[in-house]
């Protein structure tokens, strides 16, 4: 399962460095689709650097595409538009809604648009005036599922003082698909003996990956609407759990959930 997991976050963000690094072992193959259920897939893309309390640190990230009966497709957190990938992409149907889950994922969101210009852009609350780049953006996600695709895709706002974030639940997959408030990376992937240590010591650590302790600090003021966005998530009962970081999970989702949000519930 572990091979399943990762896709790559945009840089343009203030602690993005540009720099591809190699200090986190890759989840093989990268920019290529990867099924993760009935007419859901994950992309795993190169590892970037994230800037923190001074350090670079390694980040593994993801992308997740639905495709609709009608052969439309809804790419959450958009990696770079590698061409192998674009193929790929084209021939499973046609991008009609590109997603910027919160207010991180977002930075190739403009390629993406350029290259489909039929598509929707939709995006958190306020990130078109916080993006680090030109960002256009047609729709804001709310806190229930748009008509575009309400039937087949399930949502939750939560907001958040450091982060906004959008969270998805794909019916026909039971597939739940979250970007950070679930953190899991794997420290046998990492090179650093200190990564890992910062990782454990955050809690943003498999097998016991949740939303690291100073975003948890964030949501202070919103607790009681992640507390209520985590009991959706409960009651929508998935049954696998897509995340932007680390391993995911294709099993006990319920139960990952319980665990991971015991924080707040």
């Amino acid at each position: 399962m572990a091979d399943r997991c990762k896709a790559k976050a945009a840089p343009g963000c203030k602690w993005y460095s540009g720099k591809m690094t190699e200090s986190y072992a890759p989840y093989l193959p990268l920019n290529r689709l990867k099924p993760f259920g009935p007419d859901i897939w994950i992309v795993d893309g190169p590892e970037i650097e994230f800037g923190y309390l001074g350090m670079k640190l390694p980040f593994p990230t993801r992308m997740t595409v639905v495709r609709f009966p009608d052969r439309s497709l809804w790419i959450h957190s958009p990696t770079e538009p590698e061409e192998g990938l674009l193929d790929e992409i084209r021939s499973l149907g046609a991008v009609r809604h590109l997603i910027a889950p919160n207010t991180i994922h977002y930075w190739w969101i403009p390629d993406w648009a350029e290259l489909f210009p039929e598509a929707h852009v939709w995006a958190v609350p306020g990130l078109e005036k916080s993006a680090k780049r030109a960002l256009r953006v047609d729709h804001t996600l709310g806190e229930t599922a748009p008509a575009a695709w309400d039937g087949h895709i399930a949502q939750v706002l939560v907001p958040g003082d450091l982060i906004t974030e959008a969270d998805f639940f794909h019916h026909a997959s039971r597939t739940l698909v979250l970007t950070d408030l679930i953190e899991n990376f794997e420290p046998e992937r990492v090179r650093s003996r200190m990564y890992r240590w910062l990782l454990k010591t955050f809690g943003a650590a498999d097998p016991d990956g949740k939303a690291p302790y100073d975003m948890q600090l964030s949501f202070l003021r919103h607790r009681k609407e992640v507390r209520k966005a985590a009991e959706q998530m409960i009651a929508w009962a998935p049954e696998q759990i897509v995340i932007a970081h680390g391993r995911c999970y294709d099993m006990d989702a319920v139960s990952e959930l319980k665990r991971a949000f015991r924080w707040v519930l």
